[in-house]
């Protein structure tokens, strides 16, 4: 669904004194509201920044975080160990660095950003919501905070919550998201989770063949374009 030639391009950022990249895509007006893109655990892949080019393509200017510093991987024991040594007090910074950069000078338009987050960057758009209040409408896909001891105070966010999930996806399980679903709206927020019958982890992603769905794909765009432009429209 997002494959194709990328149009964007890499930029580097200011993340706490450091400096951060991503992969950024504006659409042909110059300027839209700024939606931070949030990698799987395999990286900054294609995927996500034809995910950006798609963003970009409906009027939003999209920066996909570069949390591995350049490296990636296809294999799944790989892929999980790098997402558990992610050193996550930096990339909470550099998430944080790339809404600051979008809300700088002209990048982007309004006070606010949106942010969507594929499995391992479904939970950290969930962290992001709770640590910018800059952050007004986060879409999480198919995740979860996975991160032992690590909680998010959803009672710090401002933002509207939208999230996808595969009813038989064993990352996760219905009793987390439920319990996940339950705790955002205990903060009082407004929250939209959909579930998709039949469907397995990662049902969006088209370079997984195994899991992809292209009408649920389809509809979680249609669902995820939708809210991105009523909440960052306020």
């Amino acid at each position: 669904m997002f494959g194709g030639t990328t149009v964007g391009e890499m930029v580097e950022f200011p993340s706490n004194g450091q400096k951060a990249s991503g992969y950024l895509a504006t659409p042909s007006s110059g300027a839209g509201p700024g939606v931070v893109v949030i990698q799987e655990y395999w990286g900054l892949m294609p995927e996500i920044k034809a995910y950006c080019d798609q963003l970009a393509g409906e009027g939003f200017t999209a920066l996909a975080v570069d949390l591995y510093h350049g490296e990636t991987t296809r294999e799944p024991d790989e892929a999980g160990k790098k997402m558990m040594a992610l050193q996550l007090d930096r990339a909470r910074k550099e998430m944080s660095g790339a809404v600051s950069w979008l809300l700088q000078g002209d990048r982007a338009r309004g006070d606010g950003v949106g942010v969507v987050g594929f499995c391992m960057g479904g939970g950290l758009a969930y962290l992001l919501a709770t640590d910018r209040p800059e952050v007004r409408a986060c879409v999480a896909y198919y995740g979860v905070i996975a991160w032992p001891g690590v909680k998010a105070d959803f009672g710090r966010s401002r933002a509207a919550f939208l999230a996808h999930y595969g009813d038989k996806d064993a990352f996760c399980s219905r009793e987390m998201v439920d319990a996940l679903e339950q705790q955002i709206a205990s903060a009082g927020r407004r929250v939209e989770f959909h579930h998709y019958p039949g469907l397995d982890h990662a049902f969006a992603n088209e370079v997984r063949p195994e899991v992809y769905n292209a009408e649920a794909a389809q509809l979680a765009w249609d669902r995820t374009r939708a809210f991105l432009r009523q909440h960052l429209a306020e």
